[in-house]
């Protein structure tokens, strides 16, 4: 158990249809900006081909999966790599924080102002319903966007994701609402998201 008393802030981020927990600073056992460079020189980040509306184009991101079972989204399936200490580690960490149990985490290398992730739900057959995903972020700060599915009355919604943050996501979130990072007009550093999932089955293959 970790001392309650450097458990971080956590405060609810209020919006219709979705359950958010905000957790910041997150005690992650190692300096930020160590753990980041660490996470950068040791992953095998590939840049994945994804389809979208019959379209193929490159993520402009790179990304890697860990974890226990296959997971496929956007006409990709992702086979896991074995889980590292390091990512054993933080999974621990964010486990005993949200309170919820993970068994694959999806990581994604933001390498400076150019590359972005467009807007989308987590609500693949996998993960089940009402999934938990624990967004970890490590690096540059990065404005992550919410934006209601059919509401056209509620105004995108910006959340600053600083380094050592967490974003719980929960319950009817994914249902309703996307979510997604726009590149930036300044130049910016790098910076690496982690999102632990529960995948609830092995995807189907191809």
């Amino acid at each position: 158990m970790y001392d309650l008393l450097k458990q971080p802030d956590v405060e609810p981020i209020a919006l219709p249809d979705a359950d958010l927990l905000f957790f910041q600073p997150v005690e992650l056992g190692s300096p930020y900006a160590k753990l980041l460079q660490a996470l950068i020189d040791a992953t095998d980040w590939r840049q994945e081909e994804i389809t979208v509306y019959g379209k193929s184009y490159l993520q402009p991101r790179l990304s890697a999966w860990h974890g226990d079972l296959s997971y496929s989204y956007s006409g990709i399936r992702l086979e896991p790599q074995p889980w590292t200490a390091t990512l054993l580690d933080l999974k621990t960490r964010v486990e005993a924080l949200t309170g919820h149990e993970f068994n694959s985490v999806l990581l994604n290398y933001y390498r400076d102002q150019s590359d972005s992730m467009g807007m989308h739900s987590d609500d693949e057959r996998e993960l089940g319903p009402q999934p938990a995903i624990a967004s970890l972020s490590l690096g540059e700060e990065r404005t992550f966007l919410l934006k209601h599915k059919t509401r056209k009355d509620l105004k995108t919604t910006r959340l600053a994701l600083p380094a050592g943050s967490l974003l719980l996501m929960q319950g009817d979130t994914q249902q309703y609402w996307r979510h997604g990072i726009n590149k930036e007009r300044h130049p910016c550093g790098p910076r690496v998201n982690l999102t632990f999932r529960a995948i609830k089955h092995e995807a189907n293959s191809q």
